[in-house]
Order: structure tokens, then C-alpha cells, then sequence
């Protein structure tokens, strides 16, 4: 049987493609995005780029200001809370239907990508063990057995990717993160439901007390003011 590949449209490929460059932080909170610069980076029309720009705005990725043009969303302190309160409850919830409802073929990947994450923790970049994290909740989610968590979790995470970098990057983070990935996989190995979900909260708070605070020590130093280069 031959295979049909569907190419993306244009569009979606701009779209795709100035995402992935605000959530991995190569476009900073603040910094503008000049319709020029867009359509020689991605090598599209102008329409292109302002339709895809349009679609990311709906995102809360990109602020329009008027007669200035599109910036990096910054995201403010308050909104940032409430993303980790909600992201707390809903990957509790994926801990705890993980734990109940997951195949044998799930959790074998689960152990495996923590053993990933357990052997590059010394010498990985935060990149590199940001993958790998993402690779762990990616298993987490499929086997977790209610497919509303990971479509509402999607555009939270979306909005919190480079917070998600600074608390990695904090310094004294990385062991007591991987502790905390522990104490879910340790839930999961003992099916214990509620374990896992106390232990899927306390890792976000624990992430979100830090990202907040790096959030809160950048916007008051001006450095992710909207139409702000950073």
C-alpha cells in the first residue's frame, strides 16, 4: 500500500515555525517581531506571515500593539500562577489515571525515558533534559487513559515553555526536579493513584515557586517589557 503524504500549507509551516521559536526562547518575552525580519527568516509573503502572527496572537504568544507591531506576549505574574494552579491539577490528574489505567507497554516507556533523564542529568544541556522531560509527559499522557488532559494541557504548557527553562536552569533545581520525577514514578511502579497524583502536584508547585520568582526578578528589571528589545 503506498503511503499519501499531505505537505503543510505555507501558512501552517510559519505558523509552526515562529511558535517553536517563542516557546524554546529564541524570540524573548518583549522582543519584536518586525513583519520584514518574519518574511526573510521564514520566507514567506507578508500575508503569510501577519495571518500566522494573527493565529498566535488568539495563542496569547504574540501582543499586537498599534503602529508599532507584533512583540513576544509577556506573560505577567498573576496569569503565570494561574497556569501552574490549573497545570497542577490536571497532571495530577494524568499521575493518578497513569497509576490506575496504564498498559504494561506504558509504563515500560515511562521507566525507560526516566532512565534517560536519570543517566543525562550530569552532562545534558537544560534543552536536552527539557526533551527528555517533555518525552516523559508525552508517555504520561497517552497512558493516563482520559485524552481531555493532554488538549487542555497543550496551550498552558505552550504559554510556560520558557519559565519551564528557567526553572530547570535554577541552580540546585535539576536534583531535586529529578527527585520529584521519582517520587511519580515510584507511584506509578506501586499503582498507587493517590501518590502519584499528590506527587505530579507537588512537582509543579515546586517548578512554579521558581519560575514565578525568575519571572518577577526579569519584569522588574525591565528586561520583558512589551516593545522592549531583551
Amino acid at each position: 500500500m503506498q503511503l499519501r503524504i499531505t505537505p503543510k500549507p505555507v501558512r501552517q509551516l510559519v505558523e509552526d515555525g515562529l511558535r517553536e521559536a517563542i516557546v524554546t526562547g529564541r524570540f524573548a518575552p518583549g522582543e519584536h517581531l518586525p513583519d520584514r525580519m518574519l518574511c526573510e527568516l521564514f520566507g514567506a509573503s507578508r500575508t503569510v506571515v501577519r495571518e500566522a502572527v494573527r493565529l498566535l496572537e488568539a495563542e496569547g504568544l504574540v501582543t499586537v500593539l498599534p503602529h508599532r507591531g507584533p512583540f513576544v506576549a509577556v506573560l505577567p505574574v498573576a496569569e503565570a500562577a494561574q497556569i501552574y494552579e490549573i497545570r497542577g491539577m490536571l497532571e495530577a490528574l494524568a499521575g493518578e489515571g497513569f497509576a490506575s489505567r496504564a498498559s504494561q507497554a506504558d509504563r515500560d516507556a515511562l521507566r525507560a525515558v526516566h532512565a534517560e533523564m536519570r543517566a543525562a542529568a550530569d552532562a545534558a544541556a537544560p534543552e536536552d533534559l527539557s526533551a527528555l522531560k517533555r518525552r516523559f509527559y508525552e508517555v504520561l499522557m497517552r497512558g493516563c487513559g482520559n485524552a481531555y488532559v493532554p488538549r487542555m494541557l497543550a496551550p498552558l504548557l505552550s504559554r510556560i515553555t520558557q519559565l519551564r527553562l528557567l526553572s530547570m536552569a535554577a541552580p540546585g533545581r535539576l536534583p531535586a526536579m529529578l527527585a520529584e520525577i521519582d517520587a511519580i514514578v515510584a507511584a506509578v511502579e506501586r499503582r498507587d493513584a493517590e501518590a502519584a497524583a499528590l506527587a505530579c502536584r507537588a512537582h509543579v508547585r515546586q517548578a512554579g515557586r521558581i519560575a514565578l520568582a525568575a519571572l518577577e526578578a526579569s519584569l522588574r528589571s525591565g528586561r520583558t517589557a512589551p516593545g522592549t528589545e531583551a
